[in-house]
């Protein structure tokens, strides 16, 4: 008795998926109908004119103003393990105890066009390799570029070397 009424359900199912399709039919009057409205309404388009007027514009020079006295520094006694070499501050953007993770990273900058490398620092009886991305004489020039790479990397530091 099961079996003859779950057949009958499954045979109703079948029938009643089958009612709710969309017919052929339907599709084409719809597109005769939108065809039959836009070749009546013929479109007619018109361009405004617009006068344009030059300015002559004299470009601002401006000279940022920024003090980077007071920019932390570590100082460090780093020995040069690869790269480009370290000049007297260094922008540090990794620290990392496996050297050819530090490589990598320094090939990667290197790569962007940077005077990157790779230095070795002792810290709690741990060796680290600090990844600087670039290295400068000056301590403005290296807070500069320090601002700028840190969207990228929000930990980078600078170094200054003993």
């Amino acid at each position: 008795m099961k079996k003859i009424l779950l057949m009958g359900a499954a045979v109703c199912a079948v029938f009643m998926m089958s009612s709710c399709k969309s017919k052929e039919s339907a599709y084409k009057k719809a597109y005769e109908k939108a065809k039959a409205m836009q070749t009546e309404a013929p479109a007619t388009t018109t361009t405004p004119v617009q006068q344009v007027t030059t300015q002559t514009v004299t470009p601002v020079a401006t000279t940022p103003v920024a003090d980077y006295n007071n920019v932390t520094v570590r100082n460090e006694n780093v020995s040069f393990v690869e790269g480009s070499p370290l000049k007297q501050y260094g922008v540090v953007v990794a620290s990392v105890q496996n050297k050819v993770n530090g490589v990598a990273l320094m090939q990667k900058f290197a790569g962007q066009g940077y005077n990157s490398c790779v230095a070795q620092a002792q810290v709690n009886g741990q060796t680290f390799y600090r990844v600087v991305a670039c290295s400068f004489d000056t301590k403005a020039e290296a807070a500069q570029k320090r601002a700028q790479l840190e969207g990228q990397y929000p930990g980078a530091w600078l170094l200054y070397k003993k």
